[in-house]
């Protein structure tokens, strides 16, 4: 007996080395193909709930190389001087050499990798695990104050100093905060679920119709449950603990745990609003111009503000903390309201443009300091007094919204609303939305199984009509900047013009689609060279997809902003790369006739417009274009 408790031991310290989940990195890295990343994760994480299920947590993290959850705001992302600091100094390499390495590859981790094969050791380090990995990586992102980067150069090297083999490209590949290989949440949050269900003998037993209907099942509930619950700290341990099929009973939202917004479509005219929601009963709402804001309140009355990413915003808006006394009314004790928060003119009472807002401090914000004002605009409530409403009709949370809440002067309103069906009373609604500075509107379903609320997803159940959709593309896009090219003229000592990319959360690739140069004043001109020029790189990265023909810009960036653009239409391009595959097999889309909008400071680079909402805006101008053919006329945009 003693025997097999050692063996099953030594099975589980193999099992927790580093060195496994790396050689399972390495094989989603060969591979393009959904499927076969799905089994290689499928499994490790089979394994790893029948040995070592105490490991699965960390080991998910990994996996989706993040810290903690997204609320939480542990980020790594370390530059990359000090990694190649860390490289050279762990190695004993040259810091030329290294920089002419990663020039000829374009990826540190692989660099790493190399100068530790060519590197001798007098003694084997001990292995290392994935436990000690994930701590360390928490370490360093932690490490502030004096010396801090020193602190964690020294960290860094006692992790180089121990690899073996891939597992240094992939501990660099950690600290700069993208894997690359291909590893999308979704997927993990699938393989996690099938590995519950692969784990669970019983079901070995069923047919295989009946394995296939619960995989889906499984799938669909791991998936549900963690957009309207993004914590894997909570649903690790109650997918262990109990049966899949019990998992919502056991992770329900909360306070403290912010949802995923539901996003609209965008549409280009009222036809097709009526046209989706034909039979069925909706509301139109104003579309504010600000920033979305998801309120919690706890059972201690505890209050926090997340922004539309989980950031925790709480210390940038002091104002609103002390204020939510004053609009909520006895009866409430906990909630989850979704709002936008908008500049606001007291004097006036009026709403601000939204480049008004986005001069507010970030952090540090004392109240009595505050000169950017806020309102809030309140459209929906996902939580009350302890139950979810996410799955009630918009209806139903609208009641509850009112029944619980109360405007105050200054403070907090009701996003005005219309219900009708009656294309002339939306499109007075419409210029009423405008004439109050307002984008335009949200049309959405009212009633019946369609109204839900769906945190995550950009659903067809919520469409959005801007003034401006009556020309050009009907959305405008947020994309990355990754390059520049030099200003001519007066703009001789600034950027003159600027590469962007959209993003593709499946392949983790910038790809490019246009380059910009009109919508700039001098003033943003001159901003963004200050802002972008610390983070020029020699060279484009690796997973900037940008095609044989490519437009190459004078200077590389990292993908560190993004910025909101219009356009006049889409159009297939071989030198740009925008959703590449979906409409040609080797072309991708690129906007025409380009210009800057706004700097979305809101938005991260991951949160950018995605490849497939380009194709989807081509492929819907292509329609629009089609029926004005056919009909032998222009449409009627309202």
């Amino acid at each position: 007996m003693a025997i097999i408790v050692h063996l099953l031991e030594l099975v589980k310290m193999v099992l927790w080395t580093y060195a496994i989940l790396c050689n399972t990195f390495e094989k989603c890295e060969n591979t393009t193909k959904r499927l076969e990343i799905t089994e290689y994760l499928v499994t490790l994480f089979v394994k790893v709930i029948e040995l070592t299920p105490d490991g699965l947590l960390e080991l998910l993290y990994m996996c989706i190389n993040k810290l903690g959850p997204d609320y939480e705001g542990l980020e790594l992302g370390i530059g990359e001087s000090l990694l190649m600091k860390a490289v050279a100094q762990s190695t004993g390499r040259d810091m030329k050499q290294l920089k002419s390495d990663y020039v000829k590859c374009g990826d540190l981790g692989t660099v790493a990798k190399n100068s530790k094969g060519s590197q001798k050791t007098l003694f084997k380090p001990k292995a290392l695990t994935v436990p000690h990995v994930f701590r360390t990586l928490k370490e360093i992102a932690i490490i502030t104050g004096n010396s801090a980067q020193s602190k964690k150069i020294d960290k860094i090297k006692g992790l180089l100093v121990a690899c073996q083999d891939e597992e240094a490209k992939f501990i660099i590949r950690h600290l700069e905060g993208k894997l690359r290989i291909g590893l999308a949440e979704q997927t993990v949050l699938s393989a996690l679920a099938q590995a519950v269900v692969f784990s669970n003998k019983d079901n070995s037993k069923l047919s295989t119709l009946k394995k296939e209907e619960l995989l889906a099942s499984a799938v669909e509930t791991v998936k549900y449950v963690y957009n309207q619950l993004p914590t894997y700290d909570v649903i690790i341990p109650a997918l262990l603990k109990y049966p899949i099929e019990e998992l919502l009973e056991h992770c329900t939202m909360h306070p403290g745990v912010p949802l995923k917004p539901m996003l609209a479509h965008p549409t280009k005219s009222l036809t097709e609003v009526l046209d989706r929601f034909e039979n069925n009963t909706f509301t139109c709402e104003f579309k504010y111009d600000g920033e979305r804001a998801q309120i919690h309140r706890h059972e201690d009355g505890t209050i926090s503000v997340y922004s539309r990413n989980s950031e925790n915003m709480s210390v940038r808006y002091p104002d609103i903390l002390n204020a939510v006394d004053k609009w909520v009314k006895p009866s409430t004790t906990s909630f989850i309201l979704d709002c936008e928060a908008v500049a606001w003119d007291k004097e006036e009472g009026k709403i601000l443009p939204f480049q008004v807002l986005s001069t507010r401090k970030r952090k540090d914000v004392k109240e009595e300091e505050i000169t950017v004002r806020v309102a809030l605009f309140a459209f929906d409530c996902l939580y009350l007094n302890g139950k979810s409403l996410i799955r009630e009709p918009l209806q139903k949370r609208r009641e509850k919204l009112y029944e619980s809440f109360q405007e105050t002067e200054n403070e907090f309103y009701f996003a005005k609303h219309m219900d009708s069906n009656n294309i002339e009373d939306i499109q007075t609604f419409l210029d009423v939305s405008i004439a109050n500075y307002c984008e335009g509107l949200m049309v959405k379903s009212f009633d019946g199984s369609e109204a839900t609320y769906e945190p995550s997803k950009r659903s067809r159940n919520w469409l959005k009509v801007k003034k401006d959709y009556l020309t050009g593309i009907g959305d405008s896009m947020d994309l990355v900047v990754i390059g520049a090219f030099y200003g001519r003229g007066k703009r001789t000592s600034v950027y003159g013009a600027f590469l962007l990319a959209c993003y593709d959360p499946e392949t983790e690739e910038y790809q490019t689609i246009c380059k910009l140069g009109t919508g700039f004043s001098d003033e943003n001109l001159q901003m963004f060279y200050d802002t972008l020029k610390d983070h020029v790189i020699e060279k484009p990265k690796r997973f900037y997809c940008l095609g044989e023909n490519a437009v190459k810009p004078d200077i590389w960036f990292e993908p560190v902003q993004v910025w909101e653009v219009k356009c006049a239409d889409l159009s297939v391009s071989p030198r740009y790369m925008a959703g590449v595959g979906r409409v040609d097999p080797s072309k991708g889309i690129s906007l025409r006739f380009p210009r800057f909008i706004r700097v979305r400071e809101d938005k991260d680079p991951e949160s950018a417009t995605t490849s497939e909402q380009v194709s989807e805006f081509y492929f819907n101008q292509a329609n629009l274009q089609g029926n004005n053919h056919q009909n032998g006329k222009n449409m009627d945009y309202y």
